[in-house]
């Protein structure tokens, strides 16, 4: 089937926020990585809305994405980096990348990134529409990447529900799924009323159907995210370690462990993943 590339500013049955609702349907088709919508139209005190808000849910990194339907312009730059330096100046526990997308990305526009010298980590896609028979897809061309720049929130995840086909076939596999009902059943040993609630971005833990997080999971295409909402402390700290459990970046805004499970957990791991639940548990709803 030929494909016919469609000019998005001139179309008149595609527009800007078609194209927002694309990349925030499925925020893997940018090539930047399985990352996951944490907003859009995220209102910028005095400055705007940013259309897209994106995460990557391991590093916690985010992205700053601007869309810009045509070439890109002075006032898009101006625009997307004002968004980042707003976001990372706000929550500056996160490391940020400001994302500009447009269907042209002129060699002025280079030039003129060229002059920050690497000091604004920086990338840009070039974006291009298709109509495929009676339908449209776009492709996404990475023309400029960011340079090395070494540098949270008080909106929780968004709860959309969801159920766990959309797990299985979207953000996971049937293996990870089966991996979170093992780990649920440590939860249960806890609480054992614990069952699993499906959102778009994670699966909570639902008690005589009311939400409490104290624990949560991620699953991938190959391991799970187990999240726990204990304070960081040395003593914990080093039964992880001792336990040989994958741990990564501590969330300090939320205060929870974030765990990479990759096999069902067993002897010492599932003792010491117990310990945590048990905590977390108890210490829900109280600050803790």
């Amino acid at each position: 089937m030929k494909l016919e590339a469609v000019n998005l500013k001139r179309s008149k049955d595609l527009n800007e926020k078609w194209v927002q609702d694309q990349i925030a349907d499925d925020p893997t088709i940018l090539g930047l990585g399985d990352l996951v919508l944490k907003d859009k139209e995220r209102i910028q005190l005095g400055a705007g809305r940013l259309d897209i808000l994106l995460q990557d849910p391991e590093s916690l990194k985010r992205f700053e994405v601007e869309i810009q339907l045509g070439a890109t312009d002075e006032s898009h730059i101006i625009r997307t980096i004002e968004y980042w330096d707003i976001e990372r100046k706000r929550y500056p526990q996160y490391e940020h990348a400001a994302v500009i997308v447009a269907e042209e990305i002129t060699t002025r526009f280079l030039n003129v990134i060229h002059l920050f010298n690497g000091a604004i980590p920086l990338i840009a896609l070039k974006m291009t529409a298709y109509k495929v028979g009676d339908q449209h897809a776009l492709t996404f061309v990475k023309v400029l990447d960011e340079a090395s720049y070494g540098l949270v929130d008080d909106d929780e995840p968004l709860t959309e529900p969801t159920d766990r086909a959309f797990w299985e076939t979207k953000r996971g596999t049937k293996k990870t799924l089966s991996l979170t009902d093992d780990l649920l059943k440590l939860v249960n040993e806890v609480e054992p009323k614990a069952v699993l609630k499906y959102n778009k971005h994670y699966i909570g833990l639902g008690v005589d159907g009311v939400a409490i997080n104290f624990i949560s999971f991620m699953p991938r295409k190959v391991h799970v995210i187990m999240t726990i909402k204990v304070l960081k402390s040395q003593e914990y700290d080093e039964l992880l370690d001792e336990a040989g459990l994958d741990t990564l970046t501590y969330d300090s805004q939320w205060r929870q462990y974030r765990i990479r499970i990759d096999d069902p957990v067993v002897g010492k791991q599932r003792e010491v993943l117990l310990v945590l639940a048990k905590q977390a548990r108890d210490g829900f709803g109280k600050g803790a």
